[in-house]
């Protein structure tokens, strides 16, 4: 699978982003996936996840409030929903996959299939 996330921009704090990972290829609503970022200088960290089967969902206590994570299987694409942004959120923000994964969707390590990031700047 090929992913592709879109949707990043410059914001104010206190506004709102909704990005997208577009999945290409066959069997998308077996994949799993996780949006991870990283921001300038740290090491890249987890956001959100969505599993295949359940469609749970995972939030990191930083993000968990203000992000909402879904998918529609019949575009092929997952959805991050950003509201209250504020300056901390700004990174490069990537989605991730692995097909039929359902536990430890928090670790990058998880995850087999890596798509390019899309950036965030969010200015206070």
């Amino acid at each position: 699978v090929q992913l592709q996330a879109s949707g990043g921009g410059l914001v104010q704090a206190g506004d709102s982003l909704r990005l997208s990972c577009a999945a290409s290829g066959r069997a998308f609503s077996r994949y799993s996936i996780g949006w991870f970022r990283q921001a300038p200088g740290k090491e890249r960290e987890f956001v959100a996840a969505i599993s295949w089967s359940r469609g749970s969902t995972y939030y990191a206590d930083s993000v968990k409030g203000r992000f909402t994570i879904s998918r529609d299987n019949d575009r092929n694409t997952v959805y991050l929903q950003m509201s209250g942004l504020k300056p901390e959120d700004t990174a490069v923000y990537s989605c991730a996959a692995e097909i039929g994964g359902e536990k430890h969707l928090i670790w990058q390590r998880t995850y087999n299939y890596w798509g390019q990031g899309t950036l965030v700047t969010v200015s206070s």
